[in-house]
């Protein structure tokens, strides 16, 4: 591509996308005087020029609210005073009732009427790119590839106002758009192809034992003789010593079609290296979707025999140790996770599912890369760490657990679409240059180049383009064909450039009004994280979107379609910071009994998304995000939670015990993962975590000069005996005392939510050994940790209401359901249009509240109100 080009299109870009700012007067405006005497009264003997607490001097404070940072100062004036959290209560003389309203009334006024000025001139949303996530849904969109991974090849994306969806963060630079430019060219040319005629749809039956990852491990060698470590053949439920013992071929193969059938190949751990089972010898060989088929079933292995003690028979037996001579049924199913692999160790989930006590096949559809394999994973087995003293959790005296896989099939890839290479290609013949290398024939190249970007650019762009528009990238074309690229090269660069133009990369909308257009993007980047689809963008050249009626519908067409769950994931991967789950470890001594269970860690994720998305699905009230008689459990996270069992590894809907601690986002496992460190819990963190997240109520930031209290892990002293401490400091308390008390009732569940009444810890120095309790964990290492403090999980709200447990927080918070609607309100205006609430939008912000009272603020009514409403129809 010619150097010319990007440069071109960056310029462009940084042209139309550079930052929206205010100019502040020269002269600043000063304060009204007609708040000038409630100040005098109430406010100067604090915050005059000599005192100055909080750094704020209001006898000399500016009034220019068109500059943000001077509003923003205001509106904080208006709301301490509003909450009565000013003037402080240990001041002798308070204002009136009637005094303190008319203030501010009178400050509330000015502060509209310079958002109402800001949002005219302006409109409320700075503009912005397309965020990673949803230029690779309109790349996908636009050429059907749904395989398409191309988001991780792109920048990470700015946040702001907890959201990557605001132009506030989301930047654009020359560095960024050369890797925007790359992966559109690398998405040009996956949507292309390699070959003139599609791949041949074939079906591959992969036996177990012929992938080397699974069969070189039958054998020991000098750095493995555990059994643990090994897989080892059987045949239905029998095991095979003599192919361990080398006296047998690995498999009958092709001789003997009926009884390979019957092979398979066991292991009694999880994937873990050094044992990784993977079909290693299916590789994609283009990138597309595929059915697979995955034949396994769980077996029991007997226990060991070999003596604890040679010298001394009576100790008994390592019945630990699995005797891979030794096999039966399995006596339970067993979750496996299937994910696809490159090098490197890069894992795509791809499909979880129970293996029977017999032998099964189970099928799923997934897209696949080009190269990846397939990897298989026992998710509830062991996973052994050194030392080498491990010992399966999951052992009995007389065996343990073990899954064996007999063939992984693959179908595919199927026919795939034609779309993406219809539009690059038009009706041009193609011409196989190579073994994988296409090229486009023209039979005029200027005005083929021309006649194919004019349908490009019109199917990529939610609007007509312009002439000049198609004239721009056009000269792309010509430019790289003058400097001696093939027609399918420069062809090719046009395209990319138009994937990084202004048209297609900026989400354009002007002040006022939306129009169609732009409503329609609003709403398809709101509901789908995605540029709007054709009926979304033919009731925009109809100029019909608009209509309230046919908003409605269009809204709840969106909300109803499976491609929804694009929008409550990455709702929650923001909103309660789920993004973050793989942050933190949980430690591997502390929390022995987590470590490195990924079922836990990925069961928890996905009960919050569920949680999540019936919430909209069944139009609940914001209410539930706080409290609930259901969750989403399976098998491993009902263990967990210490409720009622629930069998198999898929998340379903699940009634609550009435006394249960559970229900609502607070308590859920992944909540309380992502506001721990994986060794410690913090109130601090948590008690924001619930202020901000739920309840709308976000703390100041912690003093700079103030250092973090840190948790002992020794267990000498608990989090509240500190924090008492700390809050003796009077800057200290002030906001410790709201934040604490939620975060106090949290203390009853650990780093990864399992209920608890004592701390753990570790003393590593101390001279008398505490009793560690018995048990292994999943790495197979021992308990080392012992029971420490106990917990106290009571407290006091900043209004002085007491709870004893998380259960009457609960119960306290839920006093004020408007409260909780107006914070999920909050969160989805901020997602929907980049931009958070202002002082200026409150009036519209319970007026839709107004409406959606009669639903007892449903969900799924804030979102219909919310797009019904000018904060969404106006930019």
């Amino acid at each position: 591509m010619p150097v010319s080009c990007p440069i071109r299109l960056v310029c462009s870009l940084v042209l139309v996308l550079g930052p929206l700012g205010l100019v502040p007067s020269a002269d600043a405006p000063v304060t009204p005087a007609a708040l000038q005497p409630f100040l005098k009264a109430h406010c100067f003997e604090c915050h005059d020029a000599d005192t100055a607490k909080g750094n704020l001097d209001l006898t000399s404070a500016s009034f220019d609210l068109s500059d943000r940072q001077t509003q923003a100062r205001w509106v904080k004036v208006h709301d301490r005073l509003a909450s009565g959290e000013m003037p402080p209560a240990k001041k002798t003389e308070r204002p009136e009732p009637t005094a303190a309203k008319a203030f501010l009334a009178a400050l509330a006024k000015p502060l509209i009427a310079a958002d109402d000025q800001r949002e005219a001139s302006e409109g409320r949303a700075t503009l912005r790119r397309l965020n990673r996530l949803e230029y690779e849904n309109a790349v996908r969109d636009l050429l059907g590839v749904s395989w398409l991974q191309i988001k991780a090849m792109l920048p990470e994306d700015g946040e702001a106002h907890r959201f990557i969806k605001s132009g506030e963060a989301l930047d654009i630079s020359h560095v960024q758009m050369a890797q925007y430019l790359a992966a559109a060219d690398y998405a040009l040319r996956a949507a292309l192809g390699t070959q003139v005629k599609p791949p041949t749809r074939t079906t591959v039956r992969h036996y177990a034992r012929a992938q080397p990852t699974l069969t070189k491990k039958f054998f020991y060698n000098e750095f493995n003789r555990s059994p643990e470590r090994a897989t080892f053949p059987v045949l239905d439920f029998a095991a095979q010593p003599e192919i361990r013992a080398g006296k047998q071929p690995v498999t009958v193969g092709a001789a003997d079609p009926v009884l390979r059938e019957r092979e398979a190949v066991a292991v009694a751990a999880g994937a873990y290296e050094p044992i990784e089972p993977k079909f290693n010898e299916f590789k994609a060989p283009h990138a597309g979707r595929y059915t697979l088929r995955l034949n396994a079933y769980s077996i029991w292995v007997g226990p060991g025999k070999d003596p604890v003690d040679k010298k001394d028979p009576t100790k008994g037996v390592k019945w630990w140790k699995p005797d891979l001579d030794t096999v039966a049924k399995g006596r339970r199913p067993e979750p496996v996770t299937i994910s696809s692999e490159l090098p490197g160790r890069q894992l795509r989930w791809l499909a979880s599912v129970d293996v029977g006590v017999e032998p099964t096949v189970h099928e799923f559809t997934v897209d696949l890369l080009k190269g990846e394999t397939i990897r298989v994973d026992a998710a509830r087995l062991f996973r052994s760490r050194p030392p080498g003293s491990w010992r399966n959790p999951l052992a009995q005296e007389d065996g343990q657990p073990a899954v064996a896989y007999r063939w992984l099939e693959v179908d595919g890839p199927h026919a795939p679409a034609t779309a993406g290479r219809a539009l690059i290609v038009g009706d041009l013949a193609l011409k196989q240059q190579d073994k994988d290398d296409l090229a486009i024939v023209p039979r005029d190249a200027a005005s083929d180049a021309r006649r194919l970007l004019s349908t490009f650019i019109t199917r990529a762009y939610r609007r007509a383009p312009t002439s000049g528009e198609i004239d721009r990238f056009t000269g792309v074309v010509t430019r790289a064909l003058s400097d001696g690229n093939t027609f399918t090269d420069a062809l090719l660069a046009g395209y990319a450039g138009v994937l990084c133009s202004p048209g297609f990369i900026s989400v354009e909308e002007l002040p006022g009004t939306l129009d169609d257009h732009a409503l329609a993007t609003r709403l398809a980047l709101f509901l789908w994280n995605t540029v709007p689809d054709a009926e979304l963008r033919t009731l925009a050249e109809q100029k019909k979107l608009n209509d309230p009626a046919v908003l409605r519908a269009q809204t709840e067409r969106l909300l109803s379609d499976d491609r929804a769950q694009d929008f409550t994931d990455s709702f929650v991967d923001y909103w309660l910071d789920l993004r973050k789950m793989d942050a933190t470890s949980p430690d591997a001594e502390l929390y022995v009994d987590y470590y490195l269970d990924d079922l836990l860690s990925e069961s928890a994720a996905n009960e919050t998304r569920l949680f999540v998305a019936e919430l909209v699905r069944a139009n609940l009230p914001a209410r539930t995000t706080v409290a609930s008689d259901f969750t989403f459990l399976n098998e491993r996270l009902a263990q967990h939670y210490g409720l009622p069992a629930v069998d198999g590894v898929a998340l379903r809907k699940v009634m609550l015990p009435k006394d249960s601690v559970r229900g609502g986002l607070m308590t859920q496992a992944s909540v309380l993962k992502v506001t721990a460190n994986g060794t410690t819990t913090s109130p601090v963190l948590r008690g924001a975590w619930i202020m901000e997240r739920l309840l709308g109520m976000p703390p100041p930031p912690p003093p700079p000069s103030i250092p973090a209290v840190e948790p002992d892990t020794r267990g000498a002293k608990t989090i509240r005996e500190q924090l008492a401490k700390h809050r003796e400091v009077e800057s200290c308390n002030a906001c410790h005392a709201k934040i604490d008390p939620a975060g106090f009732a949290l203390e009853q569940f650990d780093i990864l939510g399992g209920q608890r009444d004592q701390y753990r810890a570790i003393d590593h120095d101390a001279k008398d050994k505490p009793t560690s309790p018995p048990g292994f964990g999943k790495n197979g290492q021992p308990f080392t940790f012992h029971l420490a403090q106990p917990i106290d999980h009571s407290g006091d709200l900043w209004d002085g209401r007491k709870f004893s447990d998380v259960r009457e927080l609960k119960q306290l918070l839920l006093s004020d359901e408007r409260l909780i609607a107006r914070n999920v309100l909050r969160q989805l205006l901020a997602y929907s249009t980049g931009a958070a609430e202002r002082f200026g939008d409150r009036a519209r912000v319970e007026a839709i509240l107004d409406r959606s009272a009669k639903s007892q603020y449903g969900v799924r009514t804030l979102i219909h109100e919310l797009v019904q409403s000018t904060l969404f129809r106006h930019k």
